[in-house]
């Protein structure tokens, strides 16, 4: 079985305050797929997508990328295959600078200075971002910090890329490098947005939550074409 796949089965957790944010969350997401996660806010996506490198533990059910299934023994290998780009870039960035940022997972890796150097370069030039190699981080604009971010996960090279609002704050130019960066990554891909028009583009398969559900999963045109279900979805 390939190791670009993740299995959500019966998964359910609820936050300390009571709050039950998944329910029975059920999705199968195969090598190569490209799958949009979309919902209005409150409906369990960024929850979903906490899940999907073990940040967030299910109460009830079980979750598995590949044959290896997250547990905290297993914790290390799920997050070299799962590359997972937060909504808040704030979360990600804690170097001095762009560059010691986006190297900061490669050298972890124990890779070759060489293999850092060329793995920075091309995710910060996939992003746009490859100008702002020696800035402080902390200088950065919102859209900018986003391309940082983005550029360090791609650094990794993972089998399985996340994506949580991966265009907020992105100018078109940023916006349009991120597309076609995505749409040439040929593993397997989730992304959670409220940007319909990069679903529309780049998932041919969209799941639908709400309210801690799975409403609908299947065809991306199917689905944003029936009015009635994007509505009762809080999508429209």
């Amino acid at each position: 079985m390939s190791h670009h796949y993740i299995k959500f089965d019966h998964v359910t957790y609820s936050y300390p305050n009571g709050l039950k944010a998944l329910d029975d969350v059920s999705f199968l997401i195969t090598h190569g797929e490209k799958v949009g996660l979309v919902g209005a806010n409150g409906a369990g996506k960024s929850t979903v997508i906490l899940h999907t490198n073990g940040l967030l533990t299910p109460q009830k059910g079980n979750i598995v990328v590949g044959d290896v299934p997250i547990t905290k023994e297993t914790l290390p290998i799920i997050r070299r295959t799962v590359g997972l780009v937060f909504q808040n870039p704030d979360d990600q960035l804690f170097m001095p600078t762009v560059e010691e940022d986006v190297a900061f997972g490669p050298v972890n890796m124990k890779l070759p200075e060489e293999e850092v150097r060329r793995r920075v370069g091309e995710s910060l030039k996939s992003v746009g971002a490859y100008e702002l190699k020696e800035r402080p981080t902390y200088e950065l604009s919102g859209g900018q910090k986003r391309s940082v971010a983005i550029a360090g996960v791609l650094a990794m090279e993972p089998d399985i890329l996340v994506l949580d609002e991966p265009s907020s704050n992105l100018d078109p130019h940023a916006r349009r490098l991120l597309i076609d960066r995505i749409a040439g990554f040929r593993h397997t891909c989730i992304i959670a947005t409220h940007d319909m028009d990069m679903v529309k583009e780049l998932c041919p398969r969209t799941i639908v939550m709400s309210r801690g559900h799975v409403v609908a999963d299947g065809n991306t045109s199917e689905i944003f074409a029936d009015s009635g279900l994007l509505e009762r979805a809080g999508l429209r």
